[in-house]
């Protein structure tokens, strides 16, 4: 089970990152500075320490507020992301009409 957890995390927050600002951003330190071990050590360590804040947090939080009230407010947060998202597709699509 927690074998799948680890699993299930890994390619989350791999997909995640895909393409992220955080990535470009190692993109761009690693060919401007030609030390791209020290780039991925740099970068590997922020990202375990923001990664480390974030379980820690979320632990805290989930001891709490119950389990349910957080899916339901994660899910709220990610549908409001989303509704405006398409807003502001449909305000730059209207934009290029013009």
């Amino acid at each position: 089970m927690i074998l799948t957890l680890i699993f299930t995390t890994f390619v989350t927050v791999f997909l995640a990152e895909m393409g992220d600002k955080t990535q470009l951003t190692t993109i761009t330190l690693s060919s401007t500075t030609n030390k791209p071990l020290a780039v991925f050590i740099g970068s590997s360590l922020a990202l375990i320490s923001a990664t480390l804040l974030g379980a820690l947090a979320g632990g805290s939080i989930a001891n709490l507020i119950p389990a349910y009230l957080l899916k339901l407010l994660s899910g709220l947060v990610f549908l409001i992301i989303g509704i405006n998202l398409l807003v502001e597709i449909k305000k730059d699509a209207a934009n290029d009409r013009l």
